[in-house]
């Protein structure tokens, strides 16, 4: 495996049994990912796009071992997938436990991976870093917006210090008026922090201005791919050309030009 590359994913597929329809009959297959192949390489950002249902989330849950794959295999360069990729959710809301300060849900990954260092002085860099006062630790999570509650997800997942940071439809589920602020923030930390970033998205608009290269998947499969200038400019897939028509865009002067 190159030095250039963090993951690599070699014609893995995923499969769900589905319930009976009927008290006896065959259980259904679900083949949520199917004979998917790619290779992710250090500090690029990596668009995965699709419609729902399209196998994007399964396909993040399986780089970060969350699902085990029934074919094909899927190798993580570093030395610890645990500590080395995190993920930042859709909805923050529940991503976050509502019974637990804001200091002690940023932290919560330094106890539990046992990272010894001096963690009040981490809370601090880290709610400097996602733009939100100090002060805010001893709140607890219903108590911000949900732009503010997404930035707190984004601490909690820096906190160990990853080399990959995954974005699973990350301002999907907020305002439209802090969509943009949410990723420029990710576009910061990323130069900031020297990350490799997965943006997972419905919305090709969003993945135009963060990424590099992009994967659209359909129906558990890829079915393009190729760096974001290429695909937007002249997709090869009847299913791509289809998403850049039905989804609306960003303007650009919402989101800052990248570092």
């Amino acid at each position: 495996m190159s030095a250039d590359v963090l993951f690599r994913v070699e014609h893995v597929t995923r499969m769900f049994l589905l319930p009976r329809t009927r008290l006896f009959a065959a259980r259904r297959v679900l083949t949520a990912v199917d004979d998917v192949s790619f290779e992710l390489r250090r500090e690029e950002t990596l668009g995965v796009v699709g419609e729902s249902g399209s196998g994007k989330t399964t396909l993040m849950k399986l780089l970060l071992g969350l699902e085990r794959p029934d074919a094909g295999s899927v190798a993580y360069l570093g030395t610890s997938l645990r500590r080395e990729v995190q993920v930042v959710f859709q909805d923050p809301a529940s991503a976050l436990d509502p019974r637990m300060r804001v200091g002690e849900i940023i932290l919560e990954p330094l106890r539990v991976l046992r990272i010894q260092e001096d963690h009040q002085a981490r809370l601090a860099e880290l709610m400097e870093a996602v733009g939100l006062s100090r002060a805010y630790a001893r709140r607890y999570p219903h108590e911000f917006s949900g732009g503010q509650r997404q930035r707190i997800a984004i601490a909690r997942a820096l906190a160990p210090r990853p080399r990959v940071l995954i974005g699973d439809e990350p301002v999907s589920a907020l305002d439209v008026s802090v969509r943009a602020q949410i990723l420029n923030l990710l576009e910061d930390l990323r130069v900031g922090f020297q990350l490799t970033l997965i943006l997972v998205s419905h919305d090709l608009s969003v993945v135009r201005h963060m990424t590099d290269r992009v994967l659209v998947m359909q129906q558990g499969r890829i079915v393009e791919e190729g760096t974001t200038r290429d695909v937007f400019r002249a997709p090869r897939h009847p299913y791509t050309r289809l998403l850049l028509d039905s989804i609306p865009r960003l303007r650009r002067q919402t989101l800052r030009p990248r570092l």
